[in-house]
């Protein structure tokens, strides 16, 4: 049978048992041993073993060992003598322990990490009982101070790592140009956030550049934002003034090219002056002589049309601006034509350019008291009122307006649009006062300034207009269409 484990299945005797047995018999401690054999013989029978006592255990079998090979009369080798008949096993009470006795200091092992952070003690302590573990496992040999010396508590569980790598000292020092760092970055940027007002001269004068584009760059913005929005429906724009000579022409051109740079199509401007109009010498391009002459001839053939069918066949009576931004519906230069005019056929004809665009610019004629420019009137959702800074001029708009509040269209007239055209460089005495007193008749007035590529009255063209008068009309524009905008 092997030294392992007792005849009757029982664990064996823990491990610091045979071992301190081992070493002394290692350093000639013989005499000891068998004082304290024959002690334990001596020793009165142990009380029958009760529940929590540690089972009896069988000494292990020597070979070195000179007792086991001269056992005493009566007893195998490798068992001690117990009070009970049965040999093999020991009776000893749990209370009695051995007297403290010297034991040599085993050989320390390097590589044993258990004695690389111990400092070896220079007086080996005695040593408790060994006591079987609670789940019958062999326990684990404490060593001397285990209880009291902080530097063995690693040694009793699984070896960790040295401490050398767990407490790092140098990794404290990085975060420091860690931290300089930003506040570097931070200073360094600080001029950029905020800067300071003074010494250079050429600064004040820089920021006062850039505020004076900024201002009229938000308001132009905001121009071109309120150009591109939807209108919900076709809307008609109606240009008057019964005083000739006021750039009512001039108006209804520039008005439908600012438009439609904005939108880029659906822009139209029809001439639907009765006596022999200039609007289609003016503006768009001349690619054939159809007027609403020719429209009206084949107008019930093209109200039958639909989709791209009647684009086309449209386009064949339209002229286009020079960039395509608007189309222009000219006017007949034959004045006995104007009788067929009719309020019916400006309905129809109404009706037909609001199926194919989305704006409609008309320029009026000067006759109020005509039956076509009263449907124009009672057609348009916008009326817009061109004048000089002229007493004459300003006079028959005002006139013109009291016409159409009689007639009922005070809604009209409230909602209207006074557009204000300087004909002349240089400041103009009367502009200021007309201005106050149309603000006080109307929505709204716009002053556009005088531009020399419109003096010569020639073929009018947006892209040869001065920087400052599309401004203006970008804000005139704006102002008519705000209102219809979603």
């Amino acid at each position: 049978m092997d030294g392992t484990e007792t005849g009757w299945g029982r664990p064996a005797e823990p491990a610091p048992r045979w071992r301190a047995l081992l070493d002394r018999a290692r350093h000639g401690a013989r005499a000891a041993e068998e004082q304290a054999a024959e002690t334990e013989r001596e020793a009165p029978p142990a009380p029958p073993q009760q529940f929590g006592q540690p089972l009896p255990t069988r000494r292990p079998y020597n070979p070195l060992d000179p007792r086991s090979q001269q056992p005493p009369a009566g007893q195998q080798p490798g068992y001690e003598q117990s009070g009970y008949e049965q040999p093999g096993f020991d009776q000893r009470a749990p209370e009695q322990q051995f007297e403290p006795r010297p034991m040599p200091q085993r050989p320390i092992n390097p590589l044993d990490p258990r004695h690389q952070v111990r400092q070896p003690s220079p007086q080996p302590q005695p040593s408790p009982p060994p006591h079987p573990e609670p789940n019958g496992r062999r326990g684990v040999p404490e060593q001397p101070h285990s209880f009291f010396s902080p530097s063995s508590a690693p040694a009793r569980s699984t070896p960790a790592a040295p401490p050398a790598p767990i407490a790092p000292p140098p990794i404290t020092p990085p975060p420091a140009p860690q931290r300089d760092y930003p506040r570097g970055r931070a200073s360094a940027a600080a001029p950029v956030r905020a800067p300071s007002p003074a010494p250079a001269p050429t600064s004040p004068a820089g920021a006062r550049i850039e505020w004076r584009q900024t201002e009229p760059s938000g308001e132009m913005e905001r121009a071109v934002a309120v150009l591109r929005r939807k209108l919900g429906k076709p809307r008609v724009l109606a240009f008057a003034n019964p005083k000739g000579g006021v750039h009512k022409t001039t108006a209804t051109v520039l008005a439908a090219a600012t438009i439609g740079s904005v939108r880029g199509r659906g822009v139209l401007a029809w001439d639907d002056n009765e006596l022999r109009g200039t609007l289609g010498l003016r503006a768009g391009s001349a690619r054939h002589a159809r007027t609403i002459k020719h429209l009206l001839a084949d107008l019930m053939q093209i109200e039958n049309l639909h989709g791209d069918g009647l684009l086309s066949e449209l386009d064949a009576y339209l002229r286009h601006a020079s960039d395509g931004s608007y189309d222009v519906l000219a006017g007949e230069e034959n004045p006995r034509f104007a009788q067929r005019l009719d309020q019916g056929t400006v309905r129809r004809v109404m009706d037909l350019l609001r199926r194919t665009h989305d704006v409609i610019c008309v320029d009026t004629g000067n006759n109020v008291e005509s039956v076509n420019w009263q449907t124009v009137m009672r057609q348009a959702d916008q009326l817009v009122i061109t004048t000089v800074p002229r007493e004459d001029a300003a006079f028959t708009a005002d006139w013109m307006l009291d016409v159409l509040d009689e007639s009922g269209m005070g809604d009209l007239v409230a909602n209207a649009v006074t557009l204000i055209s300087c004909p002349s460089p240089g400041p103009l005495p009367m502009l200021a006062d007309f201005a106050k007193h149309f603000a006080t008749r109307t929505r709204g007035v716009a002053v556009v300034p005088y531009d020399p590529s419109l003096e010569v009255g020639s073929s009018i063209e947006y892209q040869d207009l001065q920087p400052e008068t599309k401004q203006a009309w970008l804000k005139a524009a704006s102002m008519m269409i705000e209102p219809f905008a979603e």
